[in-house]
């Protein structure tokens, strides 16, 4: 006898667990929009979770610094009252229908009939850009290489060597300074592409020897046995080779990413995102909304703060679209308040 795969009916259903998503959700909830939060990981949190949950965030309002892991922390709580279901570990194969009437199915057999839908995709689905290293793959099972800091406290002690030019390798040589025994950073030229109070501060922390730069080599060989790694070799582009000791090598060389199902669903997309209305992010499709990274428009900014806004007024666009006959008498949150638990 074979067991029906589970249905679930909802207002909104979002795709997508990151700050985006998580905020979106708490936007539906308070205009009493019932949602469901769908992801292709097993944890809400998108991106902040899964890659830098011990890295400190500086423009979220109201927190001086907080760190991507609190963030989504804070973000669950802030929905906690509204008991807002999730299905995790899965990602949305199909969605058809049109505005007021979707569906959408997951990897996991799950159908969610939707009046809307919010795309809070982040970038997609992503993973590292790997470096063409031999014999790499027994070092990234053994912890030797890695892509993503998920506990500063693994590098304690350790002599870290981190290659790239980004934020990311500029960012984590500074936070990894504070536990490894040594940093050094790579990079194929002394141009880095990093905030520039970050590379203040990175050419102060060069000054006292705390983070060494190794300018005009690129990664070249892996030395180890039995998976753990004991060096890497470095080379120029005219074939001097420098090898350097370490116990970690972290490439940075960003994300390769792909929105996967979504991008054939019909929607306009533009280099991996969703063009929107900025008014009310409503993609070329009516019904289905892109927040958050996902979503371009002009004068758009990749910031999780920008993702908020979007989330609250897709929420609004959405809302007459559930509630047709109902006019919608904003109140701030402040005289409204949220359900206890």
């Amino acid at each position: 006898m074979t067991t029906p795969s589970p249905t679930h009916t909802t207002d909104v259903a979002i795709i997508g667990a990151g700050p985006a998503g998580l905020f979106a959700a708490f936007e539906c909830s308070m205009l009493k929009l019932g949602c469901i939060l769908i992801d292709a990981l097993d944890a809400v949190g998108g991106q902040c979770t899964a890659l830098y949950p011990e890295k400190p965030i500086y423009d979220i309002p109201g927190h001086p610094a907080i760190e991507g892991g609190a963030l989504i922390d804070a973000l669950d709580r802030q929905i906690a009252p509204f008991d807002v279901p999730r299905l995790l570990g899965r990602r949305v194969e199909s969605l058809e229908g049109t505005r007021g009437s979707f569906r959408l199915g997951t990897s996991n057999g799950d159908t969610i009939h939707a009046h809307a839908v919010i795309i809070a995709a982040g970038a997609g689905a992503f993973g590292p850009n790997r470096p063409p290293l031999e014999g790499l793959e027994a070092f990234e099972r053994s912890g030797g290489v890695q892509y993503f800091v998920r506990r500063r406290a693994d590098f304690a002690n350790r002599d870290v060597l981190i290659a790239g030019g980004g934020d990311s390798a500029v960012d984590w040589a500074l936070s990894l300074r504070e536990v490894a025994r040594s940093v050094k950073l790579v990079h194929r030229r002394d141009r880095f592409r990093a905030a520039p109070e970050s590379l203040r501060q990175l050419d102060e922390a060069v000054a006292r020897g705390e983070v060494e730069k190794i300018i005009g080599y690129q990664l070249h060989g892996l030395h180890g046995t039995d998976g753990q790694l004991a060096g890497v070799d470095l080379a120029t582009l005219d074939g001097t080779v420098r090898h350097v000791a370490c116990d970690h090598l972290l490439p940075f060389f960003g994300l390769a990413t792909d929105l996967g199902p979504i991008a054939q669903w019909g929607l306009d997309t533009v280099r991996g995102t969703i063009p929107v209305t900025p008014s009310t992010c409503e993609s070329s499709l009516s019904g289905i909304f892109a927040v958050g990274d996902v979503a371009t428009y002009p004068g758009k900014l990749k910031l999780i703060l920008q993702g908020f806004s979007e989330g609250a007024m897709a929420a609004h666009a959405i809302h007459p679209i559930v509630h047709p006959e109902t006019a919608l008498h904003f109140e701030y949150s402040t005289s409204k308040g949220v359900p206890t638990t």
